[in-house]
């Protein structure tokens, strides 16, 4: 038996399917997304990790920015490659890290990314003041990364304890996006 190609409207976006026909009725075996349903991808990639993560204690939020903060502070203290002087005295790795998830904040989202920017560069500049403040740049951001993963620990312990904080540390760079995400949908901005 052959589908029968069929064209929908579905809300705003069309959709190809192809259904077969049984005993009566025709039920969609195949379906074909359109383009206008690829631009909710991120949308939809954002509700699956708020559904995971929407009855967590506020303080699981602000220990995944501190992750973040000692994450990129472990990386700006690595040592780079001559090359990477010469090009400019701000790249290291820590900045590349931070530039690639710029890049890809866009990729998923404009409007997210625009509100990312501050984020993402707040982040750049704390790293440059501890760089030139006379703390240890290695020693600070190792100790709020392990503040941070302790805050992790403490919001997912009830649920999927060291597991889900290994989940989290994953989505590192997705969780600041999703807290700016809940934000928005609560004022009104679309995504």
């Amino acid at each position: 038996m052959r589908g029968i190609p069929e064209r929908r409207l579905k809300g705003r976006a069309k959709k190809a399917a192809y259904v077969i026909p049984l005993a009566g009725r025709r039920r969609p075996v195949i379906s074909i997304p359109s383009e206008s349903e690829h631009m909710t991808e991120a949308e939809g990639w954002l509700e699956r990790f708020d559904r995971d993560h929407r009855d967590l204690p506020p303080a699981t939020w602000i220990a995944a920015l501190v992750v973040v903060f000692g994450t990129v502070g472990v990386l700006w203290s690595l040592p780079v490659p001559a090359e990477f002087y010469e090009i400019s005295p701000f790249l290291n790795w820590g900045s590349a890290f931070l530039m690639a998830t710029a890049v890809y904040y866009f990729i998923i989202s404009l409007s997210l990314a625009i509100g990312m920017l501050p984020f993402v560069l707040g982040v750049g500049a704390f790293q440059l003041w501890l760089e030139n403040s006379g703390h240890s740049a290695m020693q600070t951001s190792l100790a709020l990364f392990a503040l941070g993963l302790a805050g992790l620990w403490f919001g997912h312990r009830k649920r999927g304890g060291i597991l889900a904080v290994i989940k989290d540390l994953q989505h590192m760079m997705i969780a600041p996006a999703w807290m700016l995400w809940v934000i928005y949908r609560w004022v009104g901005i679309p995504t």
